[in-house]
């Protein structure tokens, strides 16, 4: 369990007789009011790990103000009673876990006493077998970002680790919000890219000649990899359509300035192009399963008929051995001298003659 907070960094003045970047050192990387070096001595993962907590160099330059209000608040698998440490503090009520999951539009994306509530799914584990989609839900609650989760997904990762590198990214709620977006949708245009051109190499083994190295046989390795791509891609449009429906809710909102706007305006436009992508890349997975199929099928007809033709040549040679083997008392080739002989000849030349015949119409 996590709960992350994140300042704004200070703007040191003239007067200060420090620069900005020493007020930023002051006030990044510091653990419930500890210098940075005990937190570089915490293990990884840290809890109640409030990241640009006010020192008191920190305080003198922010007028005296004992409290600072966090411009995110990550939460990480809470307890309950951090998430009620959270409703009492900003005065809200925060979504249950069951909550988060529920689909309808009503329920993820609300307006509640001029908090916005913002639930979508974001695609996790992409790079394994097993893909998934977890719900995270944004909370701006005043000059606050609160973010809940029960998953780690990799954008959040990177933008955590790119906040701390550079603090003026976390300057704002709305800044961390769209920050993180963009993360998300960054993250999403990789994983369509890779997966385009997995897709590629998995046509090139589709279609490979059966004489050549590359291709699969039996198609069983080729059928599992479309049917993780296809997963995969169904999962990114999911997340997509969450982060689309998002961004229209946010579109709406007087409270955006204008500069947050055009940068949503960018977001969304990313998100669009990237679900043209994704919706390209399902076409290609079902072609390509259509395709893997289709050959499947071919190499089953050339077994049956290999079957069929055996049958057709062997079935002659069998109706004569099963004359001459009734045994009746009056059968005339039964006495003759050269009867066995041409028994076995004609067996093998009524063989040999459907055999030709397959052989010249060019069906074996």
């Amino acid at each position: 369990m996590d709960t992350n907070e994140f300042f704004a960094p200070f703007r040191a003045t003239a007067d200060d007789g420090n620069s900005a970047d020493a007020a930023v050192a002051d006030n990044v990387g510091v653990e419930n009011g500890e210098p940075a070096a005990t937190t570089a001595q915490a293990p990884a993962k840290i809890t109640a790990n409030a990241l640009g907590k006010t020192t008191s160099t920190a305080t003198k330059q922010d007028g005296g103000k004992a409290d600072r209000t966090p411009v995110w608040i990550d939460l990480l698998s809470p307890t309950p009673d951090e998430i009620h440490d959270i409703e009492e503090r900003f005065g809200i009520e925060v979504p249950t876990r069951e909550e988060m999951q529920e689909i309808e539009l009503s329920s993820r994306l609300y307006d509640e006493e001029g908090a916005l509530f913002m639930t979508v799914s974001v695609l996790t584990r992409a790079t394994t077998d097993a893909p998934q989609t977890t719900a995270v839900t944004f909370i701006l609650v005043k000059k606050t970002l609160i973010t809940l989760r029960y998953a780690d997904p990799v954008p959040f990762k990177t933008f955590i680790r790119r906040v701390k590198r550079s603090p003026s990214l976390a300057n704002s709620a709305e800044a961390v919000l769209f920050g993180l977006l963009e993360q998300i949708v960054d993250r999403l245009a990789d994983l369509m890219e890779q997966t385009a051109t997995d897709l590629e190499n998995l046509s090139n083994q589709v279609f490979a000649s059966p004489e050549d190295i590359a291709s699969d046989q039996d198609h069983r390795e080729t059928l599992r990899q479309i049917g993780r791509t296809g997963n995969l891609s169904g999962k990114a449009k999911d997340s997509l359509l969450n982060l689309h429906r998002l961004g229209l809710f946010l579109s709406t909102q007087t409270r955006l300035k204008k500069d947050a706007k055009a940068r949503l305006k960018v977001i969304s436009r990313d998100i669009v192009s990237i679900t043209e992508h994704a919706n390209f890349i399902a076409n290609k997975v079902t072609f390509l399963l259509d395709a893997t199929l289709g050959m499947i099928s071919l190499e089953q007809n050339n077994i049956i008929k290999i079957f069929s033709v055996a049958a057709a040549a062997f079935l002659p040679p069998t109706l004569i051995a099963s004359i001459y083997g009734m045994n009746f008392e009056f059968m005339p080739e039964l006495g003759w001298e050269f009867g066995y002989p041409v028994a076995i000849g004609l067996m093998i030349l009524s063989a040999v003659l459907p055999l030709w015949y397959f052989k010249r119409k060019g069906w074996l």
